[in-house]
């Protein structure tokens, strides 16, 4: 159990900090392109780069949603049934998360591996790394799905896991 929590606390932080960098570098490329429009010559690789800081923010972050009970949910069903079937709902819809992510990542590491043979127009970067977003997205899904079945089959309340922040 102890060795659960410290691998969750650990990819919770990897996770929130890659949030943060990717939200910083998106911010920065919108603020390069918005004065470089002001002084009429904006560089080409500012709206490519604040696409691919987009795309990885959402793949870092997709995994703290779920687990904090941020991503969109039908709670009205949920707090409308009795005791005992919300917890077991949440655990249900957990574990179908968890199987679909693992179902897809397959296909996603295919997807990577078509970005080795494509570069980016404006950056040049290899596509890989960028395709490889969507395969650590169903990745972080899958693992913060099974974490949070964990966490709420290991809580003593029956109220979905709020995360501390």
């Amino acid at each position: 159990m102890i060795f659960f929590l410290k691998i969750y606390r650990g990819l919770d932080v990897i996770c929130r900090t890659g949030v943060f960098v990717a939200f910083m570098v998106l911010i920065l490329a919108v603020l390069t392109q918005v004065l470089g429009r002001t002084i009429g010559n904006s560089p080409v690789w500012t709206e490519e780069l604040t696409r691919f800081a987009l795309i990885y923010m959402t793949a870092l972050g997709v995994g703290l949603g779920l687990l904090s009970g941020d991503l969109v949910n039908v709670d009205i069903i949920c707090d409308a049934l009795p005791d005992p079937w919300p917890r077991v709902l949440r655990v249900v819809a957990s574990l179908a998360t968890a199987f679909l992510a693992a179902i897809l990542l397959p296909g996603a590491w295919k997807y990577v591996q078509i970005g080795l043979l494509q570069k980016s127009p404006a950056m040049g970067l290899q596509m890989a790394f960028i395709h490889f977003s969507v395969f650590l997205l169903f990745a972080l899904l899958f693992v913060f799905a099974l974490a949070r079945t964990a966490l709420t089959l290991l809580s003593k309340d029956d109220s979905p896991h709020e995360q501390e922040s």
